[in-house]
């Protein structure tokens, strides 16, 4: 997969490096010339240039990116950011860093596919949110998140269901899906769970206990 990665500060460079470590294409861009520079000695593709500007993309095939992420410290350069990105086409992550009232928040999620705190969920939060994954780290999440991997057994009632419908909790998050003997990854949303299938979760410790009964329980008659 291929990525715009909007910023190079604390959380856009870890982002870049999870992503670029994992295999994965990314294309960074900022202003800073210092940034530019490490990204470069990182061994990233850069531009140099302002994110929320039409023109600093004049050189990116956006056929290409699968997803674009708004991660300075500027919610407008992000916005900007994720602005161009949707109308490309692309998958859009903004990231914002204060608490925001709800009206707010709802014309911020009205406009991207994804909008993440990086502070509270780290860049593993924002990487799952690039990937596509169903996870939102504005719901309410605590920082005691634990991750999860579970095998659906044959009885269980969310055999035949698309992922996208499962019967979990609203504190957990499942953000991968495997066939049995294979790896996971990233769901499609009409993808429909089989036995032996494994999916990965994020969730509250509480919320796991739920979750394991509802995927590996019997169907309630």
């Amino acid at each position: 997969m291929k990525f715009v990665i909007v910023g190079f500060g604390r959380v856009g460079r870890r982002v870049a490096r999870i992503l670029s470590e994992e295999g994965h294409g990314v294309i960074v861009v900022d202003p800073d010339s210092e940034k530019a520079e490490r990204a470069e000695r990182d061994g990233l593709t850069v531009i140099e240039g302002n994110g929320s500007e039409e023109s600093t993309y004049e050189s990116i095939d956006f056929e290409s990116v699968d997803a674009l992420g708004g991660l300075t410290g500027d919610l407008e350069v992000n916005r900007g950011a994720c602005a161009i990105g949707r109308e490309a086409g692309c998958r859009v992550v903004l990231r914002i860093d204060a608490d925001v009232e709800e009206s707010e928040y709802d014309e911020y999620e009205a406009e991207v596919d994804e909008v993440v705190y990086p502070e509270r969920l780290g860049a593993a939060g924002a990487k799952t949110a690039l990937l596509g994954g169903d996870f939102n780290a504005i719901a309410d999440l605590t920082e005691e998140l634990s991750l999860s991997s579970l095998m659906i057994p044959e009885r269980s009632a969310a055999v035949g269901q698309r992922v996208s419908e499962l019967d979990i909790p609203s504190d957990a998050r499942l953000y991968a899906h495997g066939r049995a003997h294979e790896p996971m990854s990233i769901p499609l949303p009409r993808t429909t769970v089989e036995p032996g299938d494994r999916v990965a979760l994020i969730a509250t410790p509480e919320a796991l206990t739920s979750v394991r009964e509802r995927l590996q329980g019997e169907e309630t008659p």
